[in-house]
């Protein structure tokens, strides 16, 4: 359960908030002052903040500058006026996660909230190591597996973790690039400092230079005031860049500046900045072949190779398959208030013979709704969820079957009280691989397919653990 807590003087605003992120997953506070603000702060330490920066007992950058240091570590977002925009840079530069203008666009604030939460649980949770098969899993990310390959991640991690060094992740999608970056920062010296995320694969080539380095206003058409970059915003810290390998050549030019001198430009600037920041950087590319193709400069492969960790895909994992699922079955199992720790023999088989393309989240997202719809204490084949590239016209008719009167009928017959959103997940899942496969991962053409907007597809896959890139076409 995450919380939220808006502080801000206009009840609209907090009503608003209260009504559209309020779920089981997320509770909203809220404080109409300085003062409330600041006792919420401290006796439910929420897990993002939203703060405005015009209250009526105090100025929000003051409070917001009280609370960093209660816990740095919590995310702040400033809502502005036009009035207050060198405040809300100033906050920027200080350390606050990021600010909006008002009157807010729902969608915009429920992209930035997503990827806050994201950012406090990396930064809040500490991954940890299953020791055993029978460990109770955690509320929290976990490194899960004993076969050879995983032992010399973990032996990796321990090496590198305490060293100031440049580390560089590679793996396909979903092996758990991103949790072992979460596990390096916990474990360095920097655990106390700032730590920015960034996954390059998901922000437009025009955008993402302003989103690492920041611009100076004027810098580009839309540039109506400077933006403090997140790799200012992570001096004294980490600063992870995934997906770097998607990076445009201009990017990766001022990254390696970075890398060789510790200094950049903001997009439109002329001023040198100094930082001093760890760069730890993921791809699913062969950025070796990405060099040969004259794609990814060479010199910053070395830069940013100084360490290697390869994390092996699931299908090379030997019995982790196993521990993974029922880890997962361990770690959902009251969340969907089930009582599941097992598999049967019979859906281990099943497992093993599936290619696991989306490798340990795509494990994990077929567990979730495999416990949608399961009952008793033992995982049972009828109960898996269909998955698998048995194509389009296989796609199909996998969604037949789960939407048909005999599974509706099944549903009900076992005391469902959540067969809406049971159905729902299993269509949208069917719907959205179909069309992602059709468009070989192009979100924008998907979209446009779908008739929604490119925001509301990508909280749909966070949500249902769909990963884009799956699609991509061969490069």
């Amino acid at each position: 359960m995450q919380s939220l807590l808006v502080i801000d003087d206009e009840a609209s605003i907090c009503k608003a908030f209260e009504r559209a992120f309020s779920s089981d997953t997320i509770t909203v506070l809220t404080a109409k002052d300085g003062a409330e603000g600041g006792r919420q702060f401290v006796e439910s330490k929420p897990d993002v903040v939203v703060i405005d920066l015009s209250l009526p007992d105090t100025n929000g950058l003051e409070l917001f500058k009280r609370l960093r240091e209660i816990d740095p570590r919590v995310p702040f977002i400033f809502i502005t006026g036009h009035g207050t925009v060198q405040s809300a840079i100033e906050a920027t530069k200080l350390g606050a996660y990021d600010y909006l203008f008002k009157p807010l666009e729902l969608d915009e604030m429920r992209t930035l909230l997503d990827k806050a939460f994201n950012l406090s649980r990396m930064v809040r949770v500490q991954p940890t190591l299953a020791e055993s098969e029978t460990d109770e899993a955690s509320s929290g990310e976990a490194i899960v597996g004993r076969c050879n390959a995983m032992k010399e991640v973990y032996k990796a991690i321990g090496r590198v973790a305490s060293q100031n060094l440049t580390v560089l992740l590679l793996g396909e999608s979903g092996t758990g690039k991103e949790v072992v970056a979460q596990a390096i920062y916990h474990h360095s010296a920097r655990a106390n400092g700032p730590f920015q995320a960034i996954n390059c694969a998901a922000i437009p080539d025009a955008l993402l230079e302003s989103e690492i380095f920041g611009h100076e206003k004027g810098a580009f058409t839309d540039a109506h005031r400077q933006r403090i970059g997140k790799l200012e915003q992570a001096d004294g810290g980490t600063l992870f860049l995934d997906e770097v390998g998607d990076m445009s050549p201009m990017t990766q030019a001022k990254l390696l500046r970075v890398l060789q001198d510790q200094t950049f430009e903001r997009v439109g600037g002329n001023e040198p900045i100094n930082v001093d920041v760890r760069i730890i950087a993921a791809t699913n590319h062969n950025l070796k072949r990405l060099v040969s193709e004259g794609l990814f400069r060479s010199d910053l492969y070395f830069r940013l190779g100084v360490v290697t960790i390869h994390l092996p895909p699931l299908r090379d994992r030997d019995d982790d398959l196993r521990i993974l699922a029922e880890y997962f079955l361990r770690r959902y199992s009251n969340e969907f208030g089930k009582d599941i720790r097992t598999l049967a023999p019979e859906t281990l088989d099943v497992l093993e013979r599936y290619h696991w393309p989306g490798n340990v989240r795509e494990l994990e997202s077929v567990m979730k709704q495999s416990l949608l719809i399961a009952r008793g204490n033992i995982l049972l084949p009828d109960f898996l969820p269909p998955f698998g590239d048995g194509g389009e016209h296989a796609a199909c008719e996998t969604a037949a079957e789960f939407l048909s009167e005999r599974f509706i009928a099944d549903r009900i017959k076992d005391g469902t009280d959540n067969l809406y959103a049971e159905a729902i997940s299993i269509a949208e899942r069917q719907l959205f691989r179909q069309v992602l496969t059709h468009t070989g991962g192009n979100q924008l053409k998907a979209a446009t397919l779908l008739g929604i907007s490119r925001v509301t597809l990508r909280s749909k896959l966070k949500s249902l653990a769909i990963e884009a890139s799956d699609f991509s076409p061969p490069r």
